[in-house]
């Protein structure tokens, strides 16, 4: 009778009792906690954002969060995959956010995401179609670049922060110690952990410096806590939309690299959850249903999401599949959201900690792009494509004045190395003639 109730975990559309489903399902919250409310309180940070509209972001981010993985289980008219996944706001997007944030304002980013949104779901409609124009040596390439560009946002976090450089403490000795802290508790648990421990790495890392930051005294204010209240419904349009076309264009140009790496998710989540591909009508419903969850959070102030690596994992790990479980995620995510003081508290957080937490997912992602690469021979071919598009592309970044000639427009879509690297190796790929010959 125990293995009968237990097998109904590893059905789709198994019926197990909420004893046994909840742990299941707080297992994945726990993994994806820190890394879906991480990017809203950097770009707040980034943007010297008041704490009333920290807090915002981060409820959004969970609202959001929730509603992405709800409509991924539960489609609605082809917007949707039907099969379990956790999203989340993506730090993928981060390099993106970062500069139309600092050359439009925080109204650009949601405009910009509204209309890259609304064309992400012709990508979903055609991607069975649009998929061969993607190998590896693409989309790792801009993973890769993805990993690179965001190692400086984890650095000025470790060393203080905007603030600290404004007020010349950046790089104290103090901030070291909560950075450092921080990211060898993160390393340990998810190295030598198991079970929660390690799949929880980053949030007990966060948890240590956060204890070690409360004993300094001075480091951590409870002052907006105490005013946010425990319930609110996100306010629509309050960050309002603004429509810069070169922030259009880099926003469609991530949704579609972004598109990419959620065919890399759903297809470890069918294979490892299932034992079997994905179809194409999974792969476009999730992509559809991202997108048209990309524009609700662009109305509410939810950044973009994708389907959280870490939270694959679990399920290929688990092979717990019911979807009862991940209502449980979704419904937890948004009462979370909806509750203004989780995001106050979260809001707390010092950024040396969480400097010394995100570099560990930052150094993640520069590993999957490796590793994406590797996919493909690395032949004379496939080296120079991809050395040649991070050389330009890191190189313009590190000396932006080269563009100080060219038009507005082209200095803004170019002076991401981001989006200089895809643009290169896309097209370089698609010139270059093909080459299988070993490495």
């Amino acid at each position: 009778m125990e293995q009968k109730k237990n097998a109904e975990l590893f059905r789709l559309d198994g019926k197990p009792s909420f004893g046994l489903a909840f742990p299941q399902a707080m297992q994945h919250v726990l993994a994806m906690l820190v890394g879906n409310i991480t990017p809203p309180m950097l770009i707040a940070g980034t943007l010297g954002l008041p704490p009333e509209e920290e807090i915002m972001l981060t409820q959004a981010a969970m609202i959001i969060g929730g509603i992405t993985t709800l409509l991924q289980l539960y489609p609605v008219w082809g917007f949707g995959m039907g099969l379990p996944s956790v999203m989340g706001v993506a730090f993928a997007y981060m390099p993106i956010l970062t500069m139309i944030g600092t050359q439009h304002g925080i109204a650009a980013i949601f405009g910009s995401q509204l209309v890259a949104g609304f064309l992400s779901i012709f990508i979903g409609m055609f991607m069975g179609k649009l998929r061969k124009f993607f190998p590896p040596i693409v989309s790792g390439t801009v993973v890769l670049s993805i990993g690179l560009s965001l190692y400086k946002t984890a650095i000025t976090y470790m060393g203080g922060g905007s603030g600290a450089q404004a007020d010349g403490t950046f790089g104290s000795g103090r901030f070291w110690i909560l950075a450092i802290v921080t990211l060898a508790v993160t390393l340990a648990c998810s190295l030598l952990g198991k079970g929660y421990v390690k799949v929880s790495g980053m949030l007990i890392g966060i948890a240590v410096g956060y204890v070690i930051a409360l004993a300094m005294g001075d480091m951590v204010s409870f002052n907006q806590v105490g005013q946010a209240g425990f319930f609110a419904l996100p306010r629509p349009f309050y960050f309002g939309l603004e429509f810069p076309p070169d922030a259009i264009i880099m926003m469609v140009l991530m949704y579609v690299v972004q598109a990419v790496q959620t065919i890399g998710d759903v297809s470890s989540t069918a294979m490892g959850g299932f034992g079997r591909e994905a179809t194409d009508r999974e792969l476009g419903g999730a992509i559809k249903g991202q997108s048209i969850c990309g524009m609700i959070g662009a109305c509410i102030g939810g950044l973009p999401t994708d389907p959280y690596s870490q939270n694959v994992g679990l399920i290929c790990t688990t092979r717990v599949v019911a979807k009862k479980v991940f209502l449980i995620v979704g419904v937890i995510m948004l009462a979370a959201g909806l509750c203004p003081k989780f995001s106050a508290l979260m809001a707390t957080i010092p950024q040396p900690v969480l400097g010394g937490a995100t570099v560990t997912v930052f150094a993640a992602i520069t590993m999957s792009g490796i590793q994406l690469l590797g996919e493909q021979p690395l032949n004379y071919r496939n080296k120079m494509i991809v050395g040649i598009a991070l050389a330009i592309g890191i190189g313009i970044d590190s000396v932006p004045s080269i563009l100080q000639f060219c038009p507005q427009l082209i200095k803004n879509i170019f002076g991401s190395s981001l989006m200089v690297s895809f643009l290169i190796v896309f097209f370089l790929n698609l010139i270059v003639p093909e080459d299988n010959s070993a490495e």
